[in-house]
């Protein structure tokens, strides 16, 4: 009977969407979008790398001796790349263009020397001549040395007509076979070619090549060290910091972000740095190259480094500061955990 009463008292509730949302309104669950994270991600670095950037100007003197050293470190091995570079070009510039230089004899008049110069065009193994009559070498050697003045002593010209020869498509080891050929005309004293100075630049330039690779990587080194020296300091001076850090739940990679950043900063100011220090180098030297330059009656011209070859020393500037950092930052790290 009271079972009975109590079934006709109970009253049923229908289910009802809208109340329900809003009695279980007090534990809802948020997940945020790919790009609120990504957004999140980048002002989160870029908030990292602004106090990085302002830490490492609040300590000048740190910063400023150890930029010195960067730059020094990666203007050395950028300044001998540059010599290379300008090397090659004045060994490349003879190398493509082999002389035989035919000293005629002292009888042999202007119509002589006319006269062998196109007939050697008739040779297969010759591509072009070049005729230099006794009177424009004696021009040439008073507009060259400076020492004009001698010739007005002497009762003739003592300089002979030159023919110079350009071989066709002849390899280094051709051209001394041309010239034992050529030795060999009535109206010849002397041929001469003069590969050896350039097979010696060669040489030398093969082995500046292998010297500055070796320098190169010791530089490497040393920037590496550098950096990773001045983290680790900077970490020490910060050890309560990221002990507190990890203890409210900081992971390693939030930890390690600001010293990657001031690995970053270090590369970018180092690198500028050096390329002033190769400018400044290559406009002193300037001067005294395009004197001696004109002195040999050449057009070559001293070449620093290229927009491309900048770029270049940047970025390798910014991957050593950021690989400094990270070694120095992932050693030290594990060492440092609250107790």
């Amino acid at each position: 009977m009271e079972n009975n009463q109590r079934r006709k008292g109970a009253v049923r509730v229908e289910p009802n969407p809208k109340r329900d949302a809003k009695i279980h309104r007090g534990a809802e669950h948020h997940r945020l979008k790919m790009s609120d994270k990504g957004r999140s991600y980048l002002r989160h670095n870029l908030e990292v790398a602004k106090q990085s950037y302002f830490s490492l100007l609040a300590q000048p003197l740190t910063t400023f001796m150890t930029l010195a050293v960067l730059a020094i470190a990666l203007a050395l091995p950028g300044a001998l790349y540059t010599g290379l570079k300008n090397l090659q070009q004045l060994g490349d510039g003879w190398q493509g263009d082999p002389r035989v230089a035919l000293y005629l004899k002292m009888t042999a008049s202007d119509e002589d020397a006319e006269t062998l110069s196109r007939e050697l065009l008739l040779r297969d193994d010759v591509a072009g001549t070049e005729l230099i009559t006794a009177q424009q070498g004696m021009l040439e050697f008073q507009a060259m040395s400076g020492f004009g003045d001698v010739f007005s002593f002497l009762d003739s010209n003592p300089l002979p007509a030159v023919v110079m020869v350009m071989p066709r498509n002849l390899s280094v080891t051709e051209v001394p076979l041309l010239q034992a050929k050529l030795q060999a005309l009535p109206q010849v004293d002397e041929a001469v070619v003069d590969m050896e100075w350039v097979q010696r630049l060669a040489g030398f330039v093969l082995l500046a090549e292998r010297m500055v690779w070796v320098l190169t990587a010791l530089f490497i080194t040393a920037v590496l060290l550098v950096v990773g020296n001045t983290i680790r300091l900077s970490i020490e001076s910060r050890r309560d910091e990221i002990i507190i850090a990890k203890l409210v739940g900081a992971t390693d990679a939030y930890v390690r972000r600001p010293f990657l950043y001031d690995g970053v900063w270090f590369g970018v100011a180092g690198g500028l740095a050096a390329w002033v220090l190769i400018q400044l180098s290559l406009l002193l030297l300037n001067s005294p190259v395009e004197h001696l330059v004109r002195l040999y009656n050449s057009q070559f011209e001293l070449a620093g480094l290229g927009f491309g070859e900048t770029i270049l020393l940047l970025i390798l500037s910014i991957l050593l500061g950021l690989a400094g950092a990270w070694l120095a930052v992932g050693r030290h790290l594990r060492e440092i955990q609250p107790q």
